[in-house]
């Protein structure tokens, strides 16, 4: 070889060299820039591998010629503190952590602890696309795992995202269903379940929603598109009012004839009670006696009140004749086996007897047999109430849960409403009223169904106007049973809680359609505020976009 072509070889060479180090340096600076490169919210940029890190710098060489360790550990990622989930109701706690949170990807699994989780796992799979896998005790990658454990409240839990995995817990299968729907409105409003520790559980025992449907049949397909809908709001009652003066909308077995037409089977109110269940919510029933009988006495019309000069009092039973009392005990029975859940509603109110200026003058029937049952002072309100307590006897038998309208407990009567009674508030407008306060201050339990803010009635009739979900989130509170006005604080352990109702007074006035609209977002303001009576952190635009982002 010649001096010349060596003299050519070492120029290639070099100029070889002097392309791979700047292609290697580049390679470094855009390697470190794709290992740390992340969003503002601790996720991957679109097209971005979380998994990569950034190469090693570049190696030496030493005396060997072995290339030497790296002088410097590989970059990590590095993830902003996270933020509180935004749910309907908002969590009650939540402990920031770094991390990218979790997502459900297709494969992974819901394992249980426990096997009476099983409902809650395989609805929650179901819903977010993953595999229900049943009892296990090991560990997989994004799994989500339900466990029964600790004590306290049995509608309290604990949900944990940390290392791709969410760990949901609380004392009681309720608490962990309400962990479910906290993942999945996490999930659907946001795509991420937020790393960090959530600690949630409900201000108040009762999150209650009415309807009348005896004024208005809906069908049972509406009626469990609401269930659907409450549960994951973390409601825990469904009240169904199914008998009154318009119809009687269930069908009975003990009494056939009183039942209307376009009527609920028993098959479709089980479907009902079942899928509640399932939600962790309680079906409560009311046949309201002994006003709003309409439908009974229009099969019966021998028991129906009639004043001194023989005029029909509507809807109202005569309570001074043994066959009211047996045929009310005999549905009460019936229906006992039908709604198996621990509650029961006794109506109790406006009973037009006592509606008059001079109740023992204008029935003497009825003055006569409080008289014959509890002595010569007794009036036509210890009637009533003694009406009241033995309908309660009835249902006590079953061992449920009873509650009563305000007005079904009435004021100066020898005959005093059972201890067990919780008061139903709603109204100030009847006759003799009464303030929360002389129902409060004689340690009786009170649910809140203010009609000022919870009554969706139909038709708006009288001074009824359709409540707002704005004026429920801003202004009202459980405290507020009657007006505008909270009760004071020392009583707020004996308010259970609330109950947003919807009567049907004019039926046609709404399709089913607009109700369900109507009702939306009051029924997240009524459950924002019993889950959490504070102030909300959001204000009511930012509530109501959350509300339009979730669905």
């Amino acid at each position: 070889m010649t001096q010349h072509r060596r003299r050519a070889s070492a120029q290639q060479v070099r100029r070889k060299r002097a392309v791979v180090a700047a292609a290697f340096a580049g390679t470094v600076a855009l390697g470190v820039g794709v290992g740390v490169w992340a969003s503002a919210d601790g996720g991957a940029r679109p097209g971005a591998d979380v998994a990569r890190t950034s190469p090693a710098p570049r190696a030496t060489t030493g005396a060997t010629g072995r290339a030497a360790a790296p002088s410097s550990p590989t970059p990590t990622r590095t993830y902003p503190l996270s933020q509180a989930p935004r749910t309907i109701p908002a969590v009650r706690s939540h402990t920031a952590a770094r991390g990218p949170g979790w997502q459900p990807r297709h494969g992974e699994r819901v394992v249980v602890s426990d096997p009476r989780l099983a409902d809650e796992g395989r609805l929650i799979a179901g819903e977010l696309g993953l595999s229900y896998a049943g009892q296990k005790n090991d560990v997989k990658a994004g799994d989500l795992r339900l466990a029964l454990g600790g004590g306290g409240d049995q509608e309290s839990y604990s949900m944990t995202v940390k290392g791709g995995r969410v760990d949901i817990s609380g004392p009681g299968d309720a608490g962990v269903f309400y962990g479910t729907r906290t993942l999945k409105q996490e999930v659907h409003g946001g795509g991420t379940a937020p790393e960090g520790v959530v600690r949630d559980a409900p201000a108040k025992p009762v999150r209650g929603f009415m309807l009348d449907i005896a004024r208005k049949p809906y069908s049972a397909s509406w009626i469990e598109d609401r269930v659907r809908e409450l549960g994951d709001l973390k409601f825990n009652e469904l009240g169904l009012h199914f008998s009154d003066d318009q119809a009687f909308r269930i069908e009975s077995s003990s009494h056939p004839e009183i039942v209307s037409k376009d009527h609920l089977t028993k098959a479709q109110v089980k479907r009902i009670v079942d899928l509640a269940a399932s939600r962790h919510i309680t079906v409560v029933p009311e046949i309201d006696s002994p006003g709003h009988l309409g439908a009974v006495i229009a099969a019966h019309p021998d028991l129906q009140l009639r004043n001194v000069n023989g005029v029909a009092t509507r809807g109202a039973i005569d309570i001074s004749k043994a066959g009211s009392a047996k045929i009310v005990d005999d549905l009460l029975n019936e229906y006992a086996g039908v709604f198996p859940g621990g509650k029961w509603h006794l109506g109790g109110d406006e009973y037009q007897a006592l509606t008059v200026s001079d109740p023992q003058a204008s029935f003497p029937q009825l003055a006569a047999a409080a008289r014959q049952k509890y002595g010569s002072g007794a009036t036509v309100s210890d009637l009533a109430a003694g009406w009241l307590n033995d309908r309660a006897a009835t249902v006590r038998a079953h061992h449920r849960t009873m509650r009563a309208w305000n007005d079904g407990f009435f004021r100066n009567t020898s005959v005093q409403p059972a201890k067990d009674l919780q008061v139903a508030y709603w109204t100030g407008k009847e006759i003799g009223a009464r303030q929360p306060l002389e129902y409060l201050s004689t340690g009786r339990k009170v649910i809140n169904y203010n009609d000022e803010f919870l009554y969706y009635v139909l038709g708006q009739p009288q001074t009824f106007v359709y409540p707002t979900g704005q004026r429920i989130y801003e202004q009202w509170t459980p405290r507020v049973l009657r007006g505008t006005t909270p009760v004071p604080a020392r009583y707020d352990p004996q308010i259970l809680g609330g109950v947003f109702s919807v009567w049907s007074d004019f039926p046609n006035a709404q399709t089913e359609a607009q109700v369900a609209a109507g009702i939306r977002m009051p029924l997240r303001a009524t459950v924002q505020k019993l889950w959490d009576p504070g102030a909300p952190a959001l204000s009511w635009t930012q509530f109501k976009a959350l509300a339009d982002r979730l669905g």
